[in-house]
This record gives structure tokens, C-alpha cells and sequence, in this order.
């Protein structure tokens, strides 16, 4: 009878070098097998493509984020100060079409953020121009989206802005109040940031001819406004907007029947029609300056006619040469 063998069990199957039936080696055989392994997996077309996913998972999350903006909308379930300031309508809706031309378009870039603070008050003094206050909502973006602290601009606008049908409402929400002493002592008083244009329809509505150079501040209340409250004032300059609208001329018969300052004309509005009022892609800055304190004068500085107005000429004069130094640097119009 033929002695029995013991034959050693191998749980990780072939050893390398091992030879398996046919007389190959096992190494060879298992790469081999691995090889063809690999290449059918990457054929498979079964199989999803990560980037795919990927773009899926985030189609798919910005669809449950706008159902669920939606739902708590229609819910009323969405905070509103006392103003009607809305910010969430303001960072979802109203800025979604404004950041294209922010970083696209003007290819704004900022300055001196640093010396806006992260909380608590302060008043943005900054120059006025374009035919169309485009250069305000520019700077409110500036101060959301670029800032550390993602700052809301609070900005005073004139009544006509109020006036207007549908335009009013928006402004309202957007956070906007009108330009008055007691509005704005109240927004500084709650620590909110205030932005403020002294120039006025004056500023936007000056010929190109006058570009960059600052008109008549008025009677100095914004100043008044933050000396109060001890508010400290940031003068800002914006370059780029004076040349996305290159008034020319107006029409005064056209402004009397629409109620407004002025109806402008640009080498391109009103001759090329809607076409007219896409604005030129001029190469934006906005510089904000060092604060100018105010918790610093001497109690009943408010009530001062000629402190207020040498504080003004004073913010003036500082905006008037940062817009010098910034146009210097500046590469070109549409550099």
C-alpha cells in the first residue's frame, strides 16, 4: 500500500515562484490576470466618472438650497429689521447679478479694507459719478463679499430713490434708508456701517468734461451725523466709474416729463436704444482710506457750524487726493 502524503495547506494561495497547472509561474499568472482586470474596469462604461458625480452632488445641493430659500420665504421665516433690511434677499438675489460685473466686468479691485472695521460703526464718505449709481452698489458688494467680517452697507439715498415704484421697495430691502439726521444717527447708534455720497445728483449727473473732480459737499450733515455718535469717517474713492456712462449731454424737456435731475446723453444712449445702456468696461478701484476719528473733538462739536464745516472741507480734500494718487496708478481706462 502506498505511504500517504501530507500536502501543507496554503490560505494566500501560490506562493511567488510557485509553479500552477500548465507550468506557469503564479506571479506572472496573477499579473497577468490583474493586468486584464485593470484594463476591463476602465472600459466599463457602467461605471460613474468622479467628476461627474461630483458636478451631480453639487446640482443637486444648490436645487435643495434654493427649494429650501423658497420654502422659508413663502413661510415668512427670514429675518427684517426695522428698516425693511432684508439680508438674505440682499446676498442671494439682489447681488446674484451684480458680482458678474463686479468681478468680470469692471474688475473691481480694492483697497485699504483694513480700515474698515469688522463691527461696530463707521461712516463711508466716497465721491459720486457714472450718470447712473452704479458706483454704490459696487461698493456695498466691496464691503460684502471682500471684506473679512462681510460688512452690509447701510447707504442714504435721496428721496427719489424712495419715490420710485418697485426701485423704492428694493432699496428699502437691500438696506438702504433716506438721507436724513435722524435715519442715519440711528443706524450708527446700532453699530451698523452707513455709507454716504455728498455729491448727490451733482456728482452722478456732472458732464464727462468734470470727471473726477468733486463738487459741492452741501451742508456737511453726514459729518454732523458721525461727530455726533463719535462715528469715525472712512473717505473712499472710486475710479472706473465715471467712464461706464460718458455724459456728454441731456435733455431737459425729457427730464421735466420723467420727474428726474436729468436725462442723460452718452456716445452711445439714447442712439443705440436698450444696446445704449450696457455700461463701458472701465477698470475699477476703490480705495478706502484711513478712518478720521471723531470721538476725539470737544463736546457740542455737533452744534458747531464752522467745526462740522471744516470737517468737511477736510473730508473732501482727502478724497479729492486719494482720486489723484489711485488715477496715476491706474494702468489705463480699461486696463
Amino acid at each position: 500500500m502506498a505511504e500517504a502524503r501530507i500536502l501543507a495547506f496554503d490560505p494566500d494561495g501560490p506562493r511567488p515562484g510557485r509553479r500552477t497547472r500548465g507550468g506557469k509561474d503564479s506571479t506572472e499568472s496573477a499579473t497577468r490576470s490583474g493586468s486584464r482586470a485593470a484594463k476591463g474596469s476602465a472600459a466599463d462604461p457602467s461605471e460613474p466618472d468622479s467628476a461627474d458625480t461630483g458636478l451631480a452632488d453639487e446640482l443637486t445641493e444648490r436645487v435643495a438650497s434654493v427649494a429650501h430659500f423658497i420654502r422659508r420665504r413663502l413661510a415668512g421665516d427670514y429675518p427684517v429689521d426695522d428698516f425693511g433690511f432684508d439680508p438674505e434677499l440682499l446676498d442671494s438675489v439682489l447681488m446674484a447679478p451684480m458680482r458678474p460685473l463686479y468681478k468680470s466686468w469692471f474688475r473691481v479691485e480694492t483697497r485699504g479694507l483694513e480700515n474698515i472695521p469688522d463691527d461696530g460703526a463707521a461712516l463711508v464718505v466716497a465721491n459720486h459719478s457714472g450718470t447712473v449709481a452704479v458706483d454704490a452698489v459696487m461698493t456695498q458688494l466691496a464691503l460684502l463679499d471682500e471684506h473679512p467680517a462681510h460688512r452690509n452697507l447701510r447707504m442714504l439715498g435721496a428721496d427719489l430713490v424712495f419715490s420710485l415704484p418697485f426701485i423704492g421697495e428694493l432699496a428699502r430691502k437691500a438696506g438702504h434708508t433716506l438721507a436724513c439726521m435722524p435715519d442715519a444717527e440711528r443706524l450708527l447708534n446700532d453699530g451698523e456701517l452707513v455709507g454716504v455720497w455728498p455729491e448727490g445728483f451733482k456728482g452722478i449727473g456732472k458732464p464727462f468734461s468734470e470727471r473726477y473732480k468733486l463738487q459741492r459737499f452741501g451742508r456737511g450733515g453726514f459729518v454732523a451725523a458721525a461727530v455726533r455718535t463719535g462715528s469715525p469717517i472712512i473717505p473712499t474713492a472710486i475710479v472706473g466709474a465715471e467712464e461706464i456712462y460718458p455724459k456728454i449731454g441731456e435733455i431737459p424737456l425729457l427730464a421735466r416729463l420723467m420727474g428726474v435731475p436729468y436725462f442723460p446723453v452718452t456716445p452711445t444712449f439714447p442712439w443705440l436704444g436698450p444696446l445704449g445702456m450696457v455700461p463701458l468696461p472701465s477698470k475699477w478701484v476703490i480705495a478706502f482710506g484711513d478712518p478720521i476719528p471723531t470721538d476725539d473733538l470737544p463736546a457740542g462739536a455737533a452744534d458747531d457750524p464752522m467745526m462740522i464745516l471744516e470737517m468737511t472741507d477736510r473730508v473732501r480734500e482727502t478724497i479729492q487726493q486719494s482720486l489723484y494718487r489711485v488715477l496715476v496708478d491706474r494702468p489705463g481706462v480699461f486696463g
